[in-house]
């Protein structure tokens, strides 16, 4: 019985195209049934091992099935451990805490509390953007011109996407959307234009309760704001009482520079947004950081029935203490980020006028137009690749590896993205 199940899972794609809704998208790109991964690799029901250097967009940060995250869950399980616990108090929560506290927090000198929201990205900005509201008494919040949130209505009206506005069906209002850093070019200084907006009291642009930014924008095309955009940011919330959100949701956990996106950089968040490879293991996991001072809910007044997942905290403390207890894994992140620099920075001279992307291990090159992007993602599929396209108009080829990807497939994987490249182009290389 066993074999003609599998046989039968074997037959192809026909059961979702029968029953899965149309809405359903990356599939559409990697048309292949997945039965296994491990590592930076995924097989498919035919055998065929790929590279993956879309890791969950982001949510397998630490790459797929790692065997301490793994077997601590499976033990947790085996013990009859806690499945779903609402938001009482267990173990697993103490411990991830605690961890999290001592790893995380602490050496940055940050008191902030956590909130447990629903367990996806939209949810921990659906919570944030209500508690600023709460906080301020203001009912505008400021976002900006590429930006991604969520798919949810108040973290839609945040995102700048016109497609994704689109699907809302109703009005996505109370927000201002502003120029990010570079959005007009690199002679226009953006901060200079929020300020004369914020600070204009003709300017029809209500005093913000929030901004709301990612330090690296992952859908809007990896565009990334510079460290004294965003310090001027962060100057400017707390000159006029705006509450600074940052959404860390694909930026954070070592993808674009530390623990978080914005470490070192002097910027003083309100709160932080989660999610993603917050779980470490691919497990539904969402959060927002909270200074305490706005820390003034009501009991259950932004509450859900999945606020936090204990298996996730099973897997997170796992993963903060195996990679962040020392500097070597970021260190790791680091040589690795400069390296996929410069193999992207080679691509990048095959294709006129292409620009690179993004920051540390969030990188991607802009070719200019959504076709040939498509064109060469398709390419790397069939050569055995994973990868997607970003930007307004899918025009980046974002490459988003798992951060623990041996540097032996690493370069296996950016040589099939240089083939298609070539290939897609059929240029000579341009001169240095």
């Amino acid at each position: 019985m066993k074999d003609t199940q599998m046989t039968d899972q074997s037959a192809g794609t026909a059961v979702f195209e029968r029953r899965e809704s149309v809405v359903r998208s990356y599939c559409r790109g990697f048309p292949a049934v997945f039965t296994r991964a491990k590592g930076s690799t995924l097989t498919d029901d035919a055998g065929r091992d790929y590279i993956d250097f879309l890791s969950g967009c982001s949510s397998l940060n630490y790459g797929h099935n790692d065997p301490d995250m793994k077997a601590a869950l499976i033990a947790h399980l085996t013990d009859d451990g806690i499945a779903h616990g609402l938001d009482m108090y267990s173990t697993e929560k103490a411990a991830f805490l605690e961890t999290f506290e001592r790893l995380i927090l602490s050496p940055r000198g940050w008191d902030h509390r956590i909130m447990m929201t629903g367990p996806t990205g939209t949810n921990a900005v659906e919570a944030a953007i209500k508690l600023a509201r709460k906080v301020t008494g203001r009912r505008n919040v400021v976002a900006f011109t590429n930006g991604f949130h969520g798919m949810t209505l108040g973290a839609l009206s945040l995102t700048g996407n016109a497609g994704k506005r689109g699907g809302a069906g109703v009005p996505l209002d109370h927000v201002t959307h502003m120029p990010y850093d570079g959005a007009l070019g690199a002679e226009t200084d953006t901060l200079k234009i929020v300020e004369a907006m914020i600070e204009n009291g003709s300017s029809g642009v209500d005093m913000p309760a929030a901004f709301v930014v990612e330090p690296v924008q992952g859908e809007g095309g990896l565009n990334a704001a510079s460290e004294a955009w965003l310090k001027g940011l962060s100057d400017l919330a707390k000159k006029h009482g705006i509450l600074l959100i940052v959404d860390d949701i694909q930026a954070g956990i070592g993808r674009a520079g530390g623990f978080f996106s914005i470490d070192g950089m002097g910027v003083e968040p309100d709160m932080v947004t989660m999610a993603k490879s917050l779980s470490g293991f691919g497990l539904p996991f969402a959060l927002v950081l909270v200074k305490p001072e706005h820390d003034i809910w009501k009991p259950a007044e932004h509450n859900g029935t999945f606020r936090g997942n204990t298996h996730a905290f099973v897997t997170a403390r796992v993963a903060l203490e195996k990679f962040w207890s020392d500097d070597a894994f970021l260190n790791e992140v680091t040589e690795k980020g400069a390296h996929l620099e410069a193999r992207l920075d080679k691509m990048r001279r095959l294709v006129p006028g292409a620009r690179l992307k993004g920051r540390g291990m969030m990188r991607g090159i802009d070719v200019g137009c959504g076709e040939l992007a498509g064109a060469i993602c398709a390419r790397c599929f069939e050569q055995g690749l994973i990868i997607e396209t970003s930007g307004a108009e899918d025009e980046v080829v974002k490459v988003l590896a798992p951060l623990t990807t041996p540097m032996a497939q690493f370069d296996r994987g950016l040589d099939i993205l240089e083939s298609a490249v070539r290939e897609k182009t059929a240029r000579p290389m341009a001169a240095e």
